[in-house]
């Protein structure tokens, strides 16, 4: 990684950092969660928004823990009227560059326990153009705000050779978008507020967020059986 590269993706790991401020003065209350659905491979999911679906397939073999973590989300339906609320714009490389982010921002009703840490030189999930991934503070720290990329992103890719520990860990990606990135590039291209925000993250903030209806698993298209050779 050249040294040009190294300085322009510092701001991405210091807004990344930055991206899920824990806003709550107390607790979540517990609550009964509903049975846990057991983990497949792949499983499919739909954001529902209002400017369009998004459907993504998360990666439960590479990535169990952090699939997992976002299927609780979903199946307590924690995710319904959460809102995307930011759009990083990235000036440097082929255009659009950058990532949108939603999630429930430390909300006491919404959040769950942190989750472990999975790195992508462990899952081999790259932050490549549609990839979803985890938002945090430190390693360990991701809950419920996740962001969806427009552009491959290699900086937010773990490098256990660097010497700056938040390029070691780098981000947890978990999945791709399989259909609806139109609507991604749609929430990107809002207008964002020049006020609204703080530290790396002022001037990224949605001026009018765009809301999630609901997020839902939805079945995987079903899987011809192979041809029988003829006799």
């Amino acid at each position: 990684m050249n040294r040009r590269f190294v300085l322009a993706a510092l701001p991405v790991f210091l807004a990344l950092t930055a991206a899920a401020p824990y806003r709550a003065k107390a607790p979540a209350r517990p609550a009964r969660p509903p049975a846990e659905i057991p983990l497949g491979d792949t499983v499919r999911v739909a954001i529902n928004t209002e400017l369009g679906a998004i459907v993504l397939d998360l990666d439960g073999k590479h990535a169990p823990i952090t699939t997992a973590n976002f299927l609780r989300y979903v199946d307590q339906k924690r995710f319904d009227g959460v809102v995307f609320y930011r759009a990083m714009h990235l000036a440097w490389g082929e255009q659009p560059n950058g990532l949108i982010q939603a999630g429930v921002r430390g909300d006491p009703k919404r959040v769950l326990k942190p989750i472990a840490h999975e790195p992508t030189n462990v899952t081999g999930i790259l932050h490549k153009a549609g990839a979803i991934s985890m938002a945090r503070g430190a390693p360990g720290t991701a809950t419920g705000d996740f962001s969806i990329m427009l552009s491959d992103i290699a900086g937010l890719d773990a490098d256990p050779a660097s010497v700056n520990p938040e390029a070691q860990a780098g981000y947890a990606a978990f999945g791709n978008v399989v259909s609806g990135m139109d609507v991604v590039r749609k929430i990107w291209d809002s207008p964002l507020s020049q006020t609204l925000g703080e530290g790396a993250m002022r001037g990224q903030m949605l001026e009018k967020p765009v809301k999630i209806l609901t997020v839902r698993r939805v079945p995987l298209p079903a899987v011809a059986p192979p041809a029988v050779p003829a006799q």
